[in-house]
């Protein structure tokens, strides 16, 4: 998660970003086979976002999790195995 400079810095040290990437280790630490996320990237950098949607990916291809993600990032929907859009409070197909 390109975190281990700041592993002895308090919460309220980190940044936003770090924060948010703090709690994504959290979630996979226990390599759960489900995980629901609301946009995991969005408050990233778009290499740091591009790196985490890489390792999500990989998780999911390589470890069978299965991750299912709210988001307004194209390119993370777009790596998806399926995609529904949520419009006037129904699901529907992209």
């Amino acid at each position: 998660m390109g975190l281990h400079d700041r592993w002895l810095h308090l919460p309220s040290e980190l940044s936003g970003g770090e924060a948010q990437r703090v709690a994504v280790a959290r979630a996979l630490a226990c390599e759960p086979e489900l995980v629901l996320a609301d946009e995991p990237s969005g408050n990233l950098d778009g290499a740091t976002a591009s790196g985490l949607h890489d390792l999500l990916s990989s998780l999911a291809r390589d470890r069978h999790q299965t991750f299912v993600l709210v988001t307004h990032n194209d390119r993370l929907a777009a790596m998806a195995d399926r995609t529904l859009r949520l419009e006037s409070g129904r699901l529907l197909p992209a």
